[in-house]
């Protein structure tokens, strides 16, 4: 209850009977050490792979096996490394985890570690990202008719549904890019680098974006049981953060191991619901 519902010591106190004293020396007493994470083992595996961050530089990389609600391997470290994220999944396929696919927000340094490390699996670009990134590159209001043209074909993106869907989605977004190919081109002079700059970048980096995560942005319709955004992983890490949150005078070693705490019991209880 402490760890994940959020309960404070003068709640837990009242309904178990014991002072506010004796349950701070015996939580930590817990929190000098953490459980390991059990691994599930199973085939065929549609794992989300995503990366939160704490304050005082803590970063915590997730590999989750969507189906049976699990975290098969976490990393406590200090950002996104593609060294580190090749080594996890080695490991990953070393435990005999037969992984399917791979659904991520495209940090390079996950992609560059998932081709790596397993060559031929399904790479799933996260849908609401991409839709999500390039929204904020557009703004709601775009000063111009490409950017109002762009945002609604974006704007459709999570509402695809069949192949069909995402084919005429295709259609439609070559279809303006071939319109609006000149515009795209418009450069103008930058007295600062004596140089010039491409006049529309905001709405070139949207286009970009889409472009590198179109081969992988509609796997999901081939293959029903995979994964087409990393919202469960994001919705987890809100959740740990707010109850991480209620515990704010931990020391920084504390809370590392709260994290481990909170990610052993959620397993816990998903093996107990799916079990």
């Amino acid at each position: 209850r402490w760890v994940l519902e959020r309960q404070v010591y003068k709640t837990l106190s009242r309904d178990s009977g014991m002072s506010q004293s004796s349950l701070q020396r015996l939580f930590r007493k817990y929190l000098e050490k953490a459980p390991t994470i059990e691994i599930r083992h199973k085939t065929e595996a549609c794992l989300l792979v995503d990366a939160t961050y704490f304050p005082n530089g803590v970063c915590l990389v997730v590999y989750y096996q969507n189906d049976i609600k699990h975290t098969q391997l976490y990393r406590l470290t200090s950002n996104e490394l593609y060294v580190e994220i090749r080594e996890d999944l080695e490991n990953l396929r070393n435990m005999g985890i037969h992984t399917k696919s791979v659904t991520c927000d495209g940090h390079r340094a996950i992609l560059k570690a998932v081709n790596q490390a397993f060559p031929g699996v399904i790479l799933q670009r996260c849908v609401v990202h991409v839709k999500r990134q390039c929204r904020t590159w557009l703004t709601q209001r775009p000063k111009n008719r490409a950017g109002l043209d762009l945002l609604s074909i974006v704007n459709r993106l999570t509402r695809i549904k069949t192949v069909k869907e995402a084919n005429q989605w295709v259609v439609d977004l070559n279809v303006w890019y071939e319109y609006y190919k000149i515009f795209l081109e418009e450069r103008v002079y930058n007295p600062k680098t004596d140089g010039y700059w491409y006049k529309h970048k905001m709405i070139r980096k949207s286009m970009t974006l889409i472009r590198k995560a179109l081969p992988c942005l509609f796997m999901y319709l081939y293959y029903p049981e995979i994964p087409h955004t990393t919202n469960r992983l994001e919705g987890f890490f809100g959740h740990l953060k707010e109850k991480l949150n209620v515990h704010r005078g931990l020391s920084k070693i504390a809370k590392k191991n709260f994290i481990r705490w909170y990610l052993h019991l959620c397993n816990q209880a998903a093996k107990d619901k799916f079990s």
